[in-house]
């Protein structure tokens, strides 16, 4: 029987490095895990608390809108959706304050899926 701990990373194929790094740090406000050199330029990570995010870049791996989707725990939920708001990223479900929790997804520039999102 395999158990698990955690999840290790989630992550999102993109077709053009630069633009997804201007929406994930210039947007998001994430921080690469380590300093990145020429030759790292197809796959970077972002850590969030215990988890990854990854973003890479192949040939073999592309984007899909109906692919896979990461939620991220943010601690003020209204100023994020200010953050998407300010720099004009559509939001395409909510921002909808739920019961539980309150939530906003947005697509990156290939058009994967990124819920921001806040436990109540």
């Amino acid at each position: 029987m395999i158990r698990y701990k955690e999840i290790a990373f989630i992550a999102y194929p993109v077709t053009d490095i630069p633009r997804a790094r201007k929406f994930y740090e210039g947007v998001l406000g994430l921080k690469p895990n380590a300093p990145l050199k020429a030759e790292d330029q197809k796959w970077i990570e972002y850590d969030l608390g215990p988890g990854t995010l990854g973003i890479g870049c192949s040939p073999q791996w592309l984007p899909s809108p109906n692919g896979p989707s990461a939620a991220l725990e943010v601690e003020d939920f209204e100023a994020a959706v200010a953050t998407l708001r300010g720099h004009k990223v559509p939001i395409i479900i909510g921002p909808l304050n739920l019961p539980n929790c309150s939530m906003a997804t947005v697509q990156d520039p290939d058009g994967n899926k990124l819920t921001l999102h806040r436990r109540k």
